[in-house]
């Protein structure tokens, strides 16, 4: 290895230790989201690196240093001991009591019910999201970059992949291996480009990104395994196949729909960049600074905990061992919803009437002008797109990071001027009305103004966006729930009648 390399590895074994130890630990203040408390990154760093990078610099083959620990080999070193954890933990303490069900969370969508099993992030109502104990701010830091210096641009997909399936933060020479082998897998079937181009131009591009997808499941390793009798402890590598496939195939599906659909149907890649520069560049867009908000976008929209639509819907069809092709689709099909990956459209839409009835009327876009719109809107009976979440209570740190976006790319761009104003009117407006349990904004109220602005106007088909993203954490919680065995999900489900009952005995 390279002295940069072996610097590389060392800092990262400590991260890694940070990480561990954050997962370990219960809930941390605000105040410790820094730094560990008595210890800093630093010291982290210094305590473990001798040790832990030495054990990754050799190989196990022999006593030869190795260039690079690949996903796949990293993965499979942790199997082993999360499997011994978690038949520990059932054995053990498999009757304790986590939690009880109200009959609001019965008829109210299971609101706050713990009774899902999530590797990959964790979201607090007042902290936001982690992924693998890591916030969006500490993986900025930490993340590899495509410049390759850590903090410079926003992180590479590719290393938040693969710190959602590993939980620790690679080197950028291991994410480059990534890149690559992703790029390797991402050729599609010969049926389904002709069949993407056989659709109706009129059909909703999520439609046509389920059947696209779809269509790739004839390559399917984990269902040919299943058929050919593999045996229950090989399903994981075999779904981990399908899903480094999945997520190598569907940036060129969703291309293909974009082009298809609004331009001239050619797709052009350049697989000399990572993930995301390539999926710009199929899209048909060459600017870096869309390159860097597409990387952010794509690593913000990965996962949200379990609990979502999309994500617990491919983690439910996927406990019936259907394939991560198919269990995907799934997912993409519930991301389809009005009330789920819709709602950036939503918010945009919203701006923009706002916006345009400003104009029309003389008006300037200031505070006043803003709350007096919110509150016609509100006594219309009608929604403020891109306020209030089902479990967060602050601002979204999903939203705080895109407006971090604006303010260094386009701080003078009209609408993000807008979206700023209602920022700071909207969470006073929401509290004083009184029927929203957050008055802050989330993730959609932000996404849609920074794509417009880069000239990316068909909103129609941001929801797919959200769903080439939002691949990677529900497919690399699919990882784990085959790896650890997970069961077929199968809650009980209770009547109206049984109810009433519930109430008259108490």
């Amino acid at each position: 290895r390279t002295q940069a390399s072996r610097e590389a590895a060392t800092k990262n074994q400590g991260t890694n230790a940070f990480i561990r130890e954050r997962l370990a630990s219960p809930r941390l203040s605000l105040k410790s989201l820094n730094t560990p408390p008595k210890r800093t990154m630093a010291h982290l760093l210094a305590s473990t690196a001798k040790t832990l990078a030495g054990r990754a610099l050799r190989s196990p083959a022999s006593n030869a240093v190795r260039s690079v620990t690949t996903l796949q080999e990293t993965i499979m070193e942790q199997v082993p001991e999360k499997q011994k954890k978690l038949l520990e933990l059932k054995k053990g303490y498999g009757s304790t009591k986590v939690g009880e069900v109200t009959i609001d969370q019965v008829i109210g969508g299971a609101r706050g019910v713990k009774c899902m099993l999530w590797e990959t992030s964790n979201l607090d109502p007042e902290e936001g999201i982690r992924f693998r104990g890591l916030t969006i701010p500490e993986c900025q830091q930490v993340l590899p970059t495509y410049s390759g210096k850590n903090g410079d641009g926003e992180p590479l997909l590719e290393s938040l992949l693969w710190l959602l399936l590993t939980a620790e933060v690679p080197t950028k020479e291991q994410v480059d291996g990534l890149t690559a082998d992703l790029h390797k897998r991402s050729d599609l079937p010969d049926h389904v480009v002709p069949l993407l181009n056989s659709l109706p131009k009129d059909m909703h591009p999520m439609t046509q990104f389920t059947i696209g997808l779809n269509a790739c499941q004839t390559g399917s390793k984990f269902a040919k395994a299943y058929a050919d009798g593999a045996p229950k402890t090989d399903y994981h590598v075999h779904a981990l196949e399908d899903i480094l496939d999945v997520i190598a195939k569907i940036p060129e599906i969703a291309a293909t729909i974009y082009r298809n659909v609004y331009f001239d149907g050619v797709v052009n890649k350049d697989q000399t960049l990572d993930y995301s520069g390539n999926f710009c560049r199929m899209l048909g867009y060459d600017n870096p600074s869309f390159d860097e908000l597409m990387r952010l976008y794509l690593c913000i929209h990965t996962d949200h905990e379990g609990g979502n639509a999309s994500a617990h819907t491919t983690h439910l069809v996927g406990s019936t061992l259907a394939d991560p092709y198919l269990s995907y689709a799934a997912g993409l099909n519930a991301l389809a919803g009005p009330l789920h990956g819709l709602a950036n459209q939503e918010v945009l839409k919203w701006i923009q009437a706002l916006s345009d009835k400003f104009a029309a009327e003389g008006k300037e876009v200031n505070a006043d002008t803003i709350t007096e719109f919110a509150w016609e809107t509100l006594n219309a009976k009608k929604v403020i797109p891109g306020y209030g979440h089902a479990v967060l209570r602050k601002t979204d740190p999903r939203y705080t990071c895109q407006r971090e976006f604006a303010l260094k790319h386009l701080p003078d761009d009209p609408l993000f001027k807008v979206v700023d104003t209602i920022y700071e009117v909207m969470p006073g407006i929401l509290t004083e009305h009184g029927k929203t349990k957050n008055p802050y904004p989330n993730v959609d109220s932000h996404s849609g103004v920074l794509l417009w602005h880069y000239g990316f106007t068909q909103f129609q088909y941001y929801t797919v966006l959200f769903g080439v993203s939002r691949a990677v954490g529900g497919l690399c919680q699919l990882y784990w729930d085959r790896a650890l065995g997970l069961p077929l999900e199968r809650p009980k489900s209770v009547t109206p009648d049984w109810l009433w009952s519930q109430v008259k005995d108490a």
